[in-house]
């Protein structure tokens, strides 16, 4: 089951993840300190969010340990079609390569602001195609159709961004306040942190 694939992942990499999540904050700590920037939580919660993302998503997509099974498919949505939609294959490599990119689309959207959507492509396009070639020197498999996936995911969340960013424009003042975000932000970590204090004795059991 996918939720199995999630724990076990997450049981791999979390003395990784607390490492770096320890040392990303403090560079950026002394970085706001030494440069005599201003320090909004929930701007520093979110670039955390995402240097974490981007790691996670590269450690993910590089771990041996997924997949034992070498080889290359150069044929469009060959593989694609092989699962039958509600199947546990179908959600796993198809919804499953979709959604793990589509915070990347939103990433580049927030970041680069583009007015066109060429940035997004052309950046998840290499991004993707650099990640198949490492995954098949380290003994997985090259998959175009994993290329094609993470572009639709991509652009979805690039589509998200540009539909929030429209919402966000058109929202009373109360909701643009930092105070407001900032108090969001909390009840985030808050609920995170509940989440992890759960899974914790599973961790550790």
């Amino acid at each position: 089951m996918v939720a199995n694939l999630i724990n076990k992942i997450i049981n791999e990499i979390w003395p990784m993840l607390i490492v770096f999540i320890v040392a990303i904050a403090f560079i950026r700590f002394f970085y706001l300190r030494n440069h005599h920037e201003k320090f909004v939580f929930y701007k520093e919660l979110i670039y955390l969010s995402a240097i974490i993302y981007i790691w996670l998503l590269f450690t993910i997509l590089t771990m041996t340990e997924l997949n034992v099974q070498g080889g290359k498919n150069l044929i469009p949505f060959s593989e694609i079609t092989r699962y039958s939609i509600g199947t546990e294959g179908f959600y796993k490599n198809v919804i499953g390569n979709i959604l793990i990119f589509l915070p990347f689309g939103y990433l580049i959207g927030a970041y680069v602001n583009p007015k066109k959507i060429w940035p997004v492509i052309i950046t998840t396009i290499a991004t993707s195609t650099i990640v198949e070639f490492v995954q098949l020197r380290i003994g997985r498999s090259f998959d175009i159709d994993d290329i094609i996936l993470n572009l639709v995911g991509s652009i979805i969340g690039y589509l998200l961004y540009i539909g929030l960013s429209a919402i966000h424009k058109r929202l009373p003042d109360i909701f643009k306040n930092k105070t407001f975000y900032n108090i969001i932000a909390v009840i985030l970590i808050i609920l995170f942190l509940i989440y992890i204090c759960g899974y914790w004795g599973v961790i550790f059991k």
